[in-house]
């Protein structure tokens, strides 16, 4: 039994998807994304996972109206992620109501104020390692660090982290498939939940990550969004025991 987690990912105010992380191929799927994250409440998500694309090259919050609009409309835990650098940002999405907070350069770049959040909100945070060809990239995935995604892991051991959201960016938008297996790998590493993320076609991507048995969660985007995944079934195998 895994999590389901719909992602909406926020440019412009709009809810929509990337291509491999790429800002300028990005399709537009609702211009309403408090109605999306409705939608997918009603349809029994627990969790919606958002990005503020914006926010994240930016590296401070830039979507904070839709950000809010969703807050209001929705009642499910939320975790949130894109442009939050400091204490203080930190404290102003939780005191909004968002449940996790997701830290992806600052993961790379201060690692130890990662881990002064994770002190100060137990609980609440989350690592973001978003890999292309098993590096990790930051700065919303337009810069690669010379850093390997275990090892980046292995630095929030026993630091309090909620969970590791591992992206695989050639895998991102494109219905190529979920990288369960390098997800799966990433989880025997750490004892930290991880989620996987990055490229979920179908029914059969989410039993992958259930048959994985060390994952905490999936992400999906592009898959529900085109209206290739029931994501009612989805959901169902999400729920269930490994096979």
């Amino acid at each position: 039994m895994i999590t389901l987690y719909p992602a909406i990912d926020l440019k412009d105010g709009n809810c929509v998807r990337l291509f491999k992380g790429d800002m300028n191929a990005a399709t537009v799927f609702n211009d309403n994304p408090a109605d999306q994250a409705a939608a997918f409440v009603d349809a029994g998500c627990k969790w919606l996972h958002i990005v503020d694309l914006n926010g994240a090259f930016a590296g401070e919050p830039v979507n904070h109206a839709a950000v809010t609009a969703i807050l209001k409309r929705t009642n499910v835990p939320m975790q949130l992620g894109g442009g939050i650098r400091d204490i203080a940002t930190m404290e102003r999405w939780l005191d909004a109501g968002v449940s996790r907070l997701i830290l992806g350069t600052l993961a790379v770049k201060d690692p130890d104020l990662v881990k002064e959040a994770c002190r100060l909100f137990p609980g609440k945070i989350a690592v973001g390692i978003d890999a292309l060809k098993g590096m990790v990239a930051v700065e919303g995935w337009a810069e690669q660090s010379t850093l390997e995604v275990t090892t980046l892991a292995m630095k929030f051991e026993d630091a309090g982290v909620a969970a590791i959201i591992h992206t695989d960016i050639d895998r991102d938008g494109t219905l190529e498939g979920v990288n369960a297996y390098a997800s799966s790998l990433l989880a025997d590493a750490v004892s930290i939940p991880v989620i996987a993320s990055g490229g979920v076609k179908d029914l059969d991507d989410i039993q992958a990550c259930v048959d994985c048995g060390n994952l905490e969660g999936v992400i999906t985007g592009r898959a529900i969004y085109d209206g290739g995944m029931d994501l009612k079934a989805a959901l169902r195998i999400a729920g269930k025991e490994r096979e």
